[in-house]
């Protein structure tokens, strides 16, 4: 019997080591899945953080492009601009060196005049146009009033009466008001 006591503690403690290895068994299981969980959310983290920077900057790059372009698109719009401008600045210059050589005046009006209308095609050509301001009612959105008179009738009153200086809109914005004078 004694030994059979001997074998019953031997065994009760080799049960019990059974459970700590099982117990050991599962914490190494649950570290090695908790391991691998971390391991898991660290790569998709390194992978997030290389797509943001990766994105970060593809934006930076086509924010410099679209600025670049932009200027780019500036420069050569000026360009078309003033030579066009160049081919009036010529026709000028040729009607000076003729002016002095001859003696038709009807000859320089009409070429002056052919100059002038040219003028004006290139201006309504790239978006520019004449404020029409005399008879129209006062607006201080679209006239700038220089000085004002007494009305001769009560239709006349808080209209346009002349136009001092013309204005001018490019595509529908005012780049120069027309200065005018208002009938009170």
């Amino acid at each position: 019997m004694e030994e059979d006591k001997k074998n019953m503690t031997q065994e009760i403690p080799e049960t019990q080591n059974s459970d700590n290895v099982t117990d050991n068994r599962a914490e190494v299981d649950q570290n090695d899945a908790t391991a691998d969980n971390v391991t898991d959310w660290e790569a998709k983290y390194k992978e997030v953080q290389d797509s943001y920077l990766r994105l970060n900057a593809e934006f930076d790059n086509y924010r410099k492009r679209t600025l670049k372009e932009k200027a780019d698109l500036l420069k050569s719009g000026s360009e078309r601009v003033l030579i066009d401008v160049i081919t009036v600045v010529d026709d000028f210059e040729r009607a000076l060196e003729n002016i002095s050589s001859t003696d038709d005046v009807d000859a320089v009006k009409e070429g002056v005049d052919l100059i002038y209308g040219k003028f004006k095609n290139f201006l309504s050509k790239h978006g520019i146009k004449e404020i029409n301001a005399v008879g129209q009612p006062f607006d201080t959105d679209k006239h700038e009033a220089i000085t004002t008179i007494p009305a001769q009738s009560d239709e006349d009153k808080d209209k346009v009466i002349d136009c001092v200086q013309k204005g001018y809109t490019l595509d529908d914005k005012v780049i120069r008001y027309p200065k005018v004078v208002v009938a009170k």
